[in-house]
């Protein structure tokens, strides 16, 4: 599957109060290509999912909350491989035995791992930059618990895990895992066309700068809502759209997501 998107984040970045950066707003536009495939992987349905961003924005505040400062960014966002396998209720399938899974649909767990080494653009003389200039990594477990007739229950958790950016502007950065779980109310409508009410929460994160520790442990969460519906045969438009319920540190960004999807041949 092809995978093109756009993503369009506006709103706040909140900063530990020794940071001396105040009335922090970011703009950033960001499209997406992405390549998904789906295999076979020990008799188990699996999915490889390789994403490549490309982000421009501006993002304004104040230095030590009275100087004026504005950024404008434009490049490569850092990669990201996606490996994701389902471990219960969903073996590699037949098309026929797809569709009696979508017919009758049973529980489902599965994991993925995800890695994003530092590929984007970076530059170490500026305070923000697209690329993260360290390696991360996300891993995840999710199940799918079919509630009625139509309906579906998604819950994931898992955690993210990051390596250093030891050329930061600042400083060496490194920051603690992040903790996260995610719940997903399900309508299947008909086939290809489906609905989402979504949720989650994440906690964690805390960041050291130049081996100082920061008071800027997140505790954030946001909801939001997603369609998905076909186009045309073998193609789907998906749209998305969440806002920020609590964020504690960290950003507190409205986010508008498109994307269009065709199954190759």
């Amino acid at each position: 599957m092809l995978v093109l998107g756009y993503a369009h984040t506006s709103g706040d970045v909140l900063f530990d109060p020794s940071i001396p950066l105040q009335g922090v707003d970011a703009s950033t536009n960001t499209f997406i290509l992405a390549y998904l495939q789906t295999l076979s992987l020990a008799g188990r349905t699996t999915n490889l999912l390789i994403e490549l961003p490309y982000s421009w924005g501006t993002t304004e505040g104040r230095i030590i909350g009275i100087l004026p400062a504005k950024s404008e960014y434009a490049g490569m966002n850092d990669a990201g491989i996606t490996l994701a396998i389902n471990l219960l209720g969903a073996p590699s399938m037949t098309a026929s035995d797809f569709e009696a899974l979508r017919a009758k649909p049973r529980p489902i767990l599965g994991a993925s791992i995800k890695i994003i080494p530092p590929t984007g653009s970076y530059n170490p003389k500026r305070l923000v930059n697209v690329g993260a200039n360290r390696w991360a990594t996300r891993l995840e477990l999710g199940s799918i618990f079919p509630i009625r007739p139509g309906w579906l229950f998604e819950l994931d958790a898992g955690v993210w895990l990051f390596g250093d950016d030891e050329n930061s502007l600042t400083g060496p950065r490194q920051q603690d895992p992040i903790y996260e779980v995610e719940m997903n109310l399900v309508r299947r409508i008909k086939p290809g066309l489906w609905a989402s009410v979504d949720f989650n929460y994440f906690t964690g994160g805390r960041q050291a700068i130049g081996g100082t520790k920061l008071e800027d442990t997140q505790e954030n969460s946001r909801i939001g809502a997603t369609i998905a519906f076909p186009v045309a045969k073998r193609q789907m438009i998906k749209m998305g759209y969440s806002v920020g319920v609590k964020t504690q540190f960290g950003s507190n960004f409205n986010q508008f997501l498109v994307t269009y999807q065709v199954l190759l041949p």
